[in-house]
């Protein structure tokens, strides 16, 4: 899930990150089982917001509770990781440990432990069920959620009020409310983000309030379904078409710039997550959040599952480092740790217990909403092996399905082949 927050698109680099996290790693894996090299993505967006603070911090704890051992750990951009971790791996140079978007190809190479060569019963059974099956592949966990996130409708209270609107339930209200808005003179009375940048996210929520989604019953891809389709129709002669979605293309309209606008009182409503919630409540905006509004046509009382994104540890098979693998990810996954993070990055715990024992979710009643959002959230098909390559090809071409010329139907089709070849490849 590629995520993201989940995806700070700044350079660590450019930054001058990378050159003071890395020290003297060796060739493949850990050094005679004592030096674990972690590679990980960089959630911050600048030198203040770095994740190596945390990772400081963190690893000096285990070296102190583990003497002798010691963590080497180079961050990378969330633009880079996936492919630089890819690269390392053909060279026969993966790290021990890795934390990123996808995990399962790595799965299918037989590459990774499972979570049960590492980890205790009761550590294996503490993450949150959605997040535990998207990390398995058969009936083996391999990606270990780290930390994730759930998508909610967030909306401006106030240029509601001014508008005269309520906050939408259905698909009909939510066409309602934007044009009251609309009337009312906001710039994006909805925001539809499906800019190449996570265009799958939104397309997953959308699909997912029609009773469609990504793959059907079998866990297979049925991405040009009969309701999925219905769904993009629905919102290319509705919202698109009456121009209640911005003055940018949603094509061309990326999930950060959209975030951004909303920030700047511009946006009626976007589906978002809970640092977003955080960032408006911050600049004293009044923001609602709610489930996403579903289609008029489904039964009453059904209620489909928000969206859920996470991140994935995932440990490489060396010839010497199980032992120290297992007892870095046992301190990783340690309640404390995990919630500092989390709360660092205004994301959610991937455990039953660190859930249980944040304070922002508790304190917070926005966190809160989300987090109940994903304990029953669907998540994408991470554990699918040519996801990586199917998302990229969704992120790259489903906001063609609202274009004002478009065939919905014709664009799905014409994904679904390319996901059909790309998974037939892998």
């Amino acid at each position: 899930m590629r995520p993201r927050l989940f995806g700070a698109t700044a350079s660590v680099a450019a930054l001058g990150l990378l050159g003071s996290l890395v020290t003297a790693c060796g060739l493949s894996g850990s050094d005679g089982g004592t030096t674990l090299r972690l590679v990980a993505a960089e959630y911050g967006d600048s030198t203040a917001t770095s994740s190596k603070a945390y990772w400081d911090k963190l690893t000096a704890a285990f070296s102190a509770a583990h003497p002798g051992k010691k963590v080497e750990v180079t961050l990378y951009p969330w633009a880079d990781v996936d492919r630089e971790v890819t690269r390392m791996v053909k060279e026969n140079n993966a790290p021990d440990v890795a934390l990123m978007g996808a995990y399962s190809d790595f799965a299918a190479q037989g590459r990774l432990y499972a979570a049960s060569e590492l980890l205790p019963v009761r550590a294996e059974a503490n993450f949150l069920p959605p997040l535990a099956e998207a990390g398995s592949v058969g009936n083996a966990l391999y990606g270990l959620p780290f930390v994730a996130s759930s998508r909610l409708l967030v909306y401006n209270e106030e240029l509601f009020d001014k508008a005269g609107a309520k906050p939408p339930r259905t698909w009909s209200d939510l066409k309602s409310a934007a044009k009251a808005l609309k009337k009312e003179g906001v710039l994006y009375p909805y925001a539809l983000p499906l800019g190449p940048e996570e265009a799958h996210a939104e397309a997953l929520i959308w699909e997912l309030s029609n009773g469609g989604g990504y793959t059907d019953g079998t866990g297979g891809y049925n991405i040009a379904s009969q309701e999925n389709a219905q769904t993009f129709r629905w919102i290319k002669d509705n919202l698109v078409g009456p121009a209640l979605t911005g003055p940018v293309p949603p094509a061309e309209l990326n999930r950060e710039d959209a975030f951004a606008a909303f920030l700047r009182g511009e946006v009626g409503m976007v589906n978002g997550y809970p640092s977003l919630l955080h960032e408006a409540r911050a600049k004293g905006m009044k923001v609602g959040t709610q489930s996403m509004p579903v289609s008029d046509t489904l039964s009453d009382g059904e209620t489909p599952p928000a969206v859920g994104v996470a991140d994935w540890m995932m440990a490489f098979k060396h010839d010497d480092n199980r032992e120290l693998v297992s007892s870095f990810l046992d301190f990783v996954y340690q309640d404390k740790n995990l919630i500092e993070f989390a709360a660092r990055y205004h994301l959610l715990p991937s455990t039953v217990s660190a859930s249980r024992a944040s304070k922002d979710a508790g304190a917070d009643h926005g966190a809160e909403q989300f987090l109940t959002a994903l304990r029953t959230a669907q998540l994408y098909p991470v554990n699918e092996p040519s996801w990586l390559q199917v998302s990229n090809t969704i992120k790259r071409n489903i906001g063609k399905a609202v274009a004002p010329s478009a065939d919905p139907q014709v664009v799905l089709e014409d994904i679904a082949q390319q996901a059909l070849d790309e998974a037939t490849q892998g």
